[in-house]
């Protein structure tokens, strides 16, 4: 029984063993990198910030609710085929139906723990610089 996952078992560990190879070599002959002040300012489009706190910094609001609309999204995309061939399964037994309903369980799960975190409520932020 153990033969049929001895290839899978051998690319594993050759994946995890390589990436671990260049780790380690990374480590040993890579150059340390002196950190300057000029080095720590994001850089974006070529623009230099100006000021303590440029106007360059958004609040990680944005992107959550930007991450959340991909994952929703791709779920409505796994249900629409579903709903077109509804019809079809609902006639020989039930399996499509507890399938779909744990996809939506856990889907609802995952939208009741974004809403209870507060990601998807929007607060006014009183902070000038737009920075949490």
């Amino acid at each position: 029984m153990g033969q049929e996952y001895f290839s899978a078992l051998v690319q594993l560990l050759a994946g995890f063993g390589f990436a671990g190879l260049i780790l380690v070599l990374s480590v040993i002959f890579g150059r340390r990198a002196k950190m300057r002040k000029a080095q720590d300012v994001p850089y974006e489009c070529g623009n230099v910030p100006e000021g303590e706190g440029a106007p360059g910094f958004f609040s990680i609001k944005y992107y959550l609710v930007a991450v959340l609309f991909l994952v929703f999204d791709l779920e409505v995309i796994f249900l629409y085929p579903w709903a077109l061939n509804f019809k079809e399964m609902s006639v020989g037994d039930a399996a499509p139906m507890i399938a779909m309903g744990v996809f939506l369980l856990v889907l609802m799960g995952a939208y009741f723990y974004a809403l209870g975190k507060g990601i998807i409520t929007w607060h006014h932020n009183p902070n000038p610089k737009g920075r949490d």
